[in-house]
């Protein structure tokens, strides 16, 4: 059998470090091609959730002069959190994570940020707030999934500008804010997200996903389910970097406006401003009105069709 690990991008404050990734008796998903055209396309998807990931399996990290072991959950998942106060510049560093199963042994190398000082983060949805991806129509998503590679999926227009905006916001020539991509999509697509953020030009991000799935019917309800996770990855980060003010960036095809203005009431101080894409012609009375609770909250608010409009908000409330 194949042993394959997937590291996925880490992070690290003046008291802690975070790392994790799986582990699988298979490839990996991110081993199979995304750039490939029509049902040889839709093979590649289908393979990256019928993947077959190992529980128990024991898993070193290695950073710096750190060395610790731990094994992975009943999904193939491990997580390092780490108590780590030693200095350590800004920026991305490298790490590695080694295993080894059924007498075989591999050795993965991954990166984790600590990020520049600053006074901004973004937290930013994936689905329909930069990718296109018709999460309010299951048929079209799946549709859309299946026959459409890396190279046809589309981005918003003026997304781009303004999340490098953002990124650049207040800060000298070679550093950056901190991003963070926050989705409903499984772990399965990681790779997908990570190499089509590269080829628009996106930040770079810590990205955060939902649990991995393992055959047919998850990938058939991809992307669908609760979404509490997202809720709770989003206090994790807050939490975990409370020293900054954030912009949280969502869209109204699903439950971002209800989940952020969920983290508004419990960050009142954190939150700086929140923007929502409108993704039917009409824009949503439910959202009209959390928006403007959160307005009395003294958090500045923007339901956009147009990025433009978007950018326009940012340079008025001064964030850019």
């Amino acid at each position: 059998m194949k042993m394959d690990i997937k590291l996925y991008r880490g992070y690290v404050n003046d008291q802690e470090l975070v790392v994790f990734g799986h582990v699988f008796n298979s490839w990996a998903p991110d081993k199979y091609e995304i750039d490939r055209r029509g049902y040889r396309h839709a093979k590649s998807v289908y393979k990256m959730f019928t993947i077959d990931p190992v529980k128990n399996a024991t898993v070193q990290l290695r950073f710096k002069d750190l060395e610790v072991v731990t094994k992975t959950l009943d999904d193939g998942y491990f997580r390092f959190n780490i108590p780590y106060n030693r200095f350590l510049d800004s920026g991305w560093h490298p790490y590695s994570v080694s295993c080894k199963l059924n007498g075989k042994g591999m050795v993965e190398r991954g990166e984790l940020l600590k990020p520049f000082k600053s006074k901004l983060g973004i937290i930013s949805d994936i689905d329909d707030t930069f990718l296109i991806s018709h999460t309010h129509n299951f048929f079209k998503k799946l549709y859309v999934i299946l026959t459409k590679n890396i190279d046809n999926r589309e981005i918003f227009d003026d997304v781009v500008p303004h999340y490098q905006a953002l990124s650049r916001a207040g800060q000298e020539e070679g550093q950056f804010n901190s991003f963070f991509y926050v989705s409903s999509s499984e772990w399965n697509l990681y790779e997908f997200i990570l190499q089509f953020a590269r080829k628009h030009e996106l930040p770079k991000a810590i990205i955060k996903l939902k649990d991995i799935k393992t055959g047919l019917g998850d990938f058939l309800f991809t992307g669908r389910g609760g979404h509490d996770h997202k809720f709770i990855k989003i206090k994790d980060i807050i939490s975990f970097y409370p020293q900054l003010r954030y912009v949280l960036m969502g869209d109204d095809s699903q439950h971002d406006p209800f989940l952020y203005e969920r983290i508004v009431k419990m960050f009142p101080v954190n939150i700086k401003a929140v923007y929502i894409r409108q993704t039917s012609r009409r824009q949503k009375e439910k959202v009209i009105e959390v928006l403007e609770n959160l307005e009395d909250l003294g958090i500045a608010t923007c339901y956009f069709q147009d990025s433009g409009t978007a950018i326009g908000h940012s340079k008025k409330i001064g964030i850019v």
